[in-house]
């Protein structure tokens, strides 16, 4: 799998930002097959930075019930946290 396929897209939220600055982390959205040594070397191409840890988290898609009936489907999703080393950073939205 090419690399450009494997990061769908940066992931912005309150716990994706704490993560950046206490653990010197960036999540991103990943392609539902890709694996660990492939976003490894994904963000290490794109970003020229060196990568120490990737862990995957995988939500699975489930179906969404409302007063006893179906109301529809919520679409699963993969996702990487990835540990920067000591220096590196990857800046998304820096000064807005």
């Amino acid at each position: 799998m090419d690399h450009t396929q494997v990061l769908i897209k940066p992931l912005v939220s309150e716990k994706a930002t704490f993560a950046k600055e206490i653990g010197n982390q960036v999540v991103f959205y990943v392609h539902p097959q890709a694996n660990k040594i492939e976003v490894r070397k994904a963000v290490q191409d794109t970003f020229k930075v060196t990568v120490e840890a990737v862990n995957i988290v995988r939500k699975r898609p489930y179906v969404k019930s409302r007063f006893g009936r179906k109301a529809g489907r919520v679409a699963g999703y993969k996702k990487a946290y990835v540990t920067l080393a000591p220096g590196d950073k990857i800046e998304f939205f820096e000064g807005v």
